[in-house]
């Protein structure tokens, strides 16, 4: 359907108007009435506590209509401030697990967490690395083997200390980058426009990550792009484009229908660019130890010297930090740079910051940009709006636990709607305007911290974080200082879709005018 119509919803306590999807972006998303409007209380006529059973709940059929039908497939986001209008804060969805949208219903759970915090179901994941003969890396492993995993791969990576080491590299990238922006500047008819600014995005950040994991150069931002650097980005595209019915879809219908084919053919894509720079940093170590020479490196070299991970345990480990430190770092930049394209006056305060920050002939240390104040906050508010990854979920195994004044039993599923939770009108006024001042630390009453969790939340909080972080601090930095971005006025109304992460529905084209900086540096 092309459109829908507002519809009157008749609930236990009443009847109450719901909003047109399509007019999404306009809605109150505080999850107006309906079955479950206050949840935080008991009633005083019940005699005992409320559990799943009574909450509201969504049908796998009307999931499916709404998904097929409705065009909420590639808007999953969407969906969320839909059904959270419908059903309010906390509900069942269509696929047995208890949905919550609201960031003191996010806490509570989080602040249940076990030792071993359990994601959601990840057995489509596990399934091909079962069928290739792979191990399980830090997003598909569970228990206290994840918990060892994830003890080896923070070190050099997660810590503030660790990740600043990596700054002189990343910079080099940025260099390469800015040079790169200026040959397809060139190249364009008016001088100054790049187009498809988010593939341009992924070169960057698989240079970037590459050269952190693998300590060599790929040549992803040079004239002409290495042979198979674009397929491996076609590959996570097509993994993802497919992950959602994967998981979703009976296991009968893999070969009546194209998905899982073409799922499986990005797996292949993925694995195969990693595997082979894995292989070849693995000759080169050996070929040091056959040497009698000194093993020095950082991070993959750190973990083939140092440490008891199998030769499958690192394909699959590496490999997931590969493709998350690719496909997320660039999706937030292009974002970024769609907002600020968008808002000029906001583009001139960050400017102002990063043009008297440091001297205009050399680049920023990391220590230098994480101070600056309204740099973090542009990141951080481009993050709220677009979170990496819109939606994630738990399995609270072991223990039973109250949420929202419900009791549910060990091993429920909860779905975390975080878009509709990083958009609630009740924490952040105007959800669906860019305003970096909601994070700055100047006296202002600052949003609940579980209101934006980008990175996650505790001990399963994304590994890659500080050096994400830190990759786009320096990049935008760099930018910023030398260009001012326009938004391309032949383009129509930007908007995004879910592939796993938010992506653009169509290519981004940027102006990047010069300031008159001089030089590429």
């Amino acid at each position: 359907m092309a459109a829908w119509l507002s519809r009157t919803v008749v609930g236990r306590n009443g009847s109450w108007l719901l909003p047109c999807p399509n007019a999404v972006a306009r809605v109150c998303s505080r999850g107006v009435g309906g079955p479950s409007s206050a949840p935080e209380a008991l009633s005083a006529f019940q005699d005992k506590p409320r559990t799943v059973e009574d909450l509201p709940h969504v049908s796998f059929l009307e999931l499916l209509y709404r998904m097929v039908f409705q065009g909420f497939y590639n808007r999953l986001h969407e969906l969320q401030i839909y059904e959270k209008q419908l059903y309010g804060p906390i509900y069942r969805d269509g696929l047995k697990s208890v949905s919550v949208n609201t960031p003191k219903l996010l806490e509570e759970i989080l602040r249940n967490e076990e030792k071993f915090p359990r994601r959601g179901d990840m057995t489509a994941w596990k399934e091909y690395r079962d069928m290739r003969g792979y191990g399980y890396g830090p997003f598909t492993e569970e228990g206290e083997k994840w918990y060892n995993l994830r003890v080896m791969l923070n070190k050099r990576m997660l810590h503030p200390k660790d990740s600043a080491q990596y700054d002189g590299v990343i910079n080099d990238v940025v260099t390469d980058f800015i040079k790169r922006i200026y040959l397809l500047r060139q190249r364009s008819p008016t001088g100054d426009l790049v187009t498809d600014v988010a593939n341009e995005l992924y070169h960057f950040s698989l240079e970037g990550i590459a050269s952190i994991l693998f300590e060599t150069r790929l040549g992803c931002l040079e004239k002409e792009i290495p042979a198979g650097t674009q397929d491996f980005i076609n590959a996570i595209a097509q993994m993802f484009s497919n992950n959602l019915a994967a998981f979703t879809a009976p296991k009968w219908s893999r070969s009546l229908l194209p998905y899982w084919g073409r799922y499986i053919a990005g797996w292949e894509g993925i694995f195969r660019f990693a595997k082979e720079l894995i292989d070849k940093k693995m000759e080169v170590i050996q070929q040091r130890v056959d040497n009698n020479h000194d093993v020095e490196g950082e991070y993959l070299t750190y973990l083939l010297s140092t440490t008891q991970m199998s030769t499958k345990d690192v394909y699959g480990s590496i490999t997931e930090l590969l493709l998350a430190g690719m496909d997320t770092t660039s999706n937030t930049l292009t974002w970024t740079l769609h907002l600020l394209s968008k808002y000029p006056q906001t583009q001139d305060r960050l400017y102002q910051e990063v043009s008297t920050s440091v001297p205009a002939d050399r680049s920023p240390s990391a220590a230098e940009v994480t101070r600056m104040q309204y740099l973090k906050a542009v990141v951080k508010e481009a993050l709220r709006m677009y979170p990496v990854v819109p939606m994630n979920a738990r399995i609270i195994a072991e223990k039973n636990v109250a949420v929202g004044g419900y009791q549910f039993s060990k091993k429920t599923s909860f779905t975390f709607c975080h878009y509709a939770i990083s958009h609630d009108e009740d924490t952040f006024p105007e959800p669906f305007t860019f305003k970096p001042e909601r994070w700055l630390r100047d006296g202002r009453e600052r949003p609940n911290p579980f209101a934006s969790i980008p990175f996650g939340f505790g001990v399963r909080g994304c590994v890659g974080r500080r050096i994400a972080e830190l990759e786009m601090y320096l990049v935008l930095f760099r930018v910023i200082r030398q260009f001012e971005i326009k938004p391309d006025p032949n383009m129509g109304e930007l908007k995004c879709i879910n592939r796993t992460v938010l992506i653009p529905d169509q290519p981004l084209n940027l102006h990047f005018v010069e300031r008159g900086c001089g030089n590429a540096a």
